[in-house]
């Protein structure tokens, strides 16, 4: 069965960057899409990007555009999050997902691993 495991989670200050990692044990692992998901305490979980199978094409929110960066290392089945330049609005549970397509509705993956939370002060 799929099993995701996120980590690289902590608390930063604003302007500064972490690194999450995604560990996915998943049979086809170059065959299926990976995305970031983030959700702060009273709303709803929002999509933060997402990768193509091959790591060709990405999908970004809006409000991490230029800031953050996904990539995959599909020989070390591994999805990572660059985010850099933090702000306190960042501060969410973050997850990673598959077993959706090219997009940002989290009703889209099947998936989940169980989060790593950021931290941004200001």
């Amino acid at each position: 069965q799929v099993q995701l495991v996120e980590s690289g989670g902590g608390s930063v200050q604003a302007g500064g960057s972490l690194r999450l990692s995604c560990a996915a044990s998943v049979y086809g692992y170059s065959s299926v899409y990976m995305a970031w998901f983030r959700q702060a305490p009273g709303k709803e979980r929002e999509g933060v990007a997402a990768i193509t199978p091959g790591g060709e094409s990405r999908l970004y929110a809006d409000s991490v555009k230029g800031r953050f960066t996904i990539s995959r290392d599909n020989a070390k089945k591994m999805a990572y999050l660059q985010m850099n330049s933090l702000q306190p609005e960042d501060t969410a549970m973050y997850y990673c997902a598959t077993g959706g397509p090219l997009a940002l509705n989290p009703g889209l993956y099947s998936y989940w691993g169980q989060g790593t939370q950021v931290t941004v002060s200001s």
